[in-house]
């Protein structure tokens, strides 16, 4: 497959619920297959481990029989591709960055994509594909080619959730510390990275990730600012966690666009939080000009 910009990737890709009543062709469930085997795809910045497994199905019933379900949110997927990871600290956050990465190499192959946390039923899945113990699934994706007929429930879902909307970026990235905003015209080598991070999507649009620049541009603090009361953070895991992994997933892709190299990191660091769902969760080091 050609080698498009991640950049425009990340700018034109967009969440699809209605899709073809067409199947997926060879090629494409060729490539799908050969991304899910690479162990290179399955592995976080920090080393955690991803299970990806695709379940074609037809009117909602799967290979084996298995009645799946989206309440309704999904019209004619051609597949799901279901991701699951061992429930421990930190990992949540690691699959967020993978499975996103997966999905921006969907969207560079027109296949349609919608992040799916709440709306299935979790139990169905994890018959399907076998969970294993202390495994589970905090999101899928259906799959498919994308319908040029959008239904009004559609249009619906993305106005109710503002979904073409973003935050300011004074409400989201700072320099040095919580008290200084950090203006787009003085985000140096970060301007696009962070756009692409401004860009990037998010359980019902909260966009909680808040990010700091530090005085020498050399590293760059991710934080979590939760949703008070949040049903998403009720699951067993914190979905907004995921949302996170999604933000640093397009922030380090663009960086490796534009020629900045760098590593995650955790580390102790001394900057005041303003409350008390805030919460510091990584550091990305610059590591080459």
């Amino acid at each position: 497959m050609q080698v498009k910009s991640i950049i425009e990737t990340i700018k034109r890709r967009k969440s699809i619920r209605t899709y073809e009543n067409k199947l997926l062709n060879t090629k494409d469930l060729d490539l799908i297959n050969s991304y899910i085997k690479e162990e290179a795809n399955l592995i976080s910045p920090l080393g955690k481990k991803i299970r990806f497994q695709l379940v074609p199905v037809s009117k909602n019933q799967t290979e084996k029989g298995k009645k799946i379900g989206t309440y309704g949110f999904i019209k004619n997927p051609q597949a799901y591709i279901v991701g699951s990871i061992n429930k421990n600290e930190g990992s949540i956050v690691d699959f967020g960055y993978v499975f996103e990465k997966f999905i921006l190499y969907l969207t560079e192959m027109n296949i349609g994509t919608c992040w799916l946390g709440g709306t299935f039923n979790r139990n169905n899945f994890e018959e399907e594909i076998n969970i294993e113990y202390n495994e589970i699934i905090p999101c899928i994706t259906p799959i498919g080619y994308e319908s040029e007929n959008q239904r009004f429930l559609d249009k619906t879902i993305r106005h109710m959730a503002k979904s073409d909307k973003r935050k300011p970026w004074s409400e989201l990235f700072f320099y040095n510390t919580f008290n200084n905003e950090l203006k787009e015209e003085e985000a140096n080598i970060y301007k696009m990275p962070l756009e692409m991070v401004r860009l990037s999507p998010s359980a019902s649009n909260k966009q909680p990730y808040r990010i700091i620049v530090s005085k020498d541009y050399e590293e760059v603090h991710f934080f979590l600012e939760r949703t008070p009361k949040y049903p998403g953070n009720n699951l067993g895991f914190e979905m907004q966690k995921i949302d996170i992994g999604i933000a640093m997933c397009h922030f380090e892709l663009s960086c490796n666009e534009l020629g900045l190299r760098g590593e995650w990191e955790k580390k102790e660091i001394n900057i005041d939080m303003p409350n008390k769902y805030y919460e510091y969760i990584m550091s990305w080091k610059k590591t080459i000009n």
